[in-house]
């Protein structure tokens, strides 16, 4: 039976299917000992001989896991960092398979990650177009204006450097005024690099803390400051149906 070399890979636990799509245009991946540097290619997971990296893929089946992890400020959303800064690694500890971050908070962010060594979850999860509802608790400095945050819900163009980009329409809930800080209920289906921070600085505010409590149905609940925990089953069902992956 035949399969994507991408989605085998994925399957394997090499990384996200995106990844693995980028690893093939890199050249990275070899079949049958000739390197592979384009999409759509088709093996047979029984007989062709994969590579990566010059070492052989074989996927036998593996049990699949599924993690969320409360990620506190300082530190990186990456497995490994070239200036040995704090990554989310290691708050990891005890966990044995070789999972990946679907999407991404920055160094100064905190709350929901959510990993696993599933690549057809994964590409589900990160991939642009499945436009997946994220929700984070946001504390601005100052106290917006109503009009303000409207020009936010219905999408802005914000320009940068030599480009523009575009950010869809969203949703934004006033929880409550504080000491001249507000707080606020941010709801997005996109995640470009650091957008709150960013849509709020549209408007002249700056951003003092943000923390990401959902992933579409993946609720961050009562976990603790940098621990994680596994998804049960219920979850994991759950997830899988609500992006179309059910098996």
């Amino acid at each position: 039976m035949y399969e994507r070399l991408q989605k085998y890979l994925a399957r394997a636990g090499i990384a996200s299917r995106r990844k693995c799509e980028e690893f093939i245009r890199q050249g990275k991946i070899k079949v049958n000992q000739q390197v592979v540097n384009k999409l759509g290619i088709k093996i047979d997971p029984q007989k062709d001989i994969v590579e990566f990296k010059g070492k052989r893929i074989k996927y036998e089946g593996k049990e699949y896991v599924y993690i969320i992890l409360n990620k506190p400020k300082g530190y990186l959303t990456t497995l490994k960092d070239p200036y040995k800064r704090p990554t989310i690694l290691d708050l990891l500890t005890r966990i044995e398979e070789r999972v990946y971050p679907c999407g991404r908070l920055d160094f100064n962010s905190e709350g929901l990650i959510f990993l696993t060594n599933d690549g057809e979850v994964a590409f589900a999860l990160s991939h642009p177009s499945k436009k997946i509802e994220k929700t984070y608790l946001v504390k601005v400095q100052g106290v917006p204006e109503q009009e303000k945050l409207q020009i936010l819900t219905r999408g802005v163009r914000l320009n940068e450097e030599d480009r523009t980009i575009r950010l869809l329409p969203c949703k934004i809930f006033r929880l409550k005024t504080t000491n001249g800080h507000t707080y606020l209920k941010v709801k997005i289906w996109e995640g470009k690099k650091r957008q709150i921070r960013k849509m709020m600085g549209y408007i002249g505010y700056k951003v003092l803390e943000l923390k990401r409590i959902q992933i579409g149905p993946i609720k961050l609940g009562r976990l603790r400051e940098g621990e994680y925990r596994y998804l049960n089953k219920r979850e994991v069902t759950a997830l899988k149906k609500f992006l179309g992956l059910e098996r």
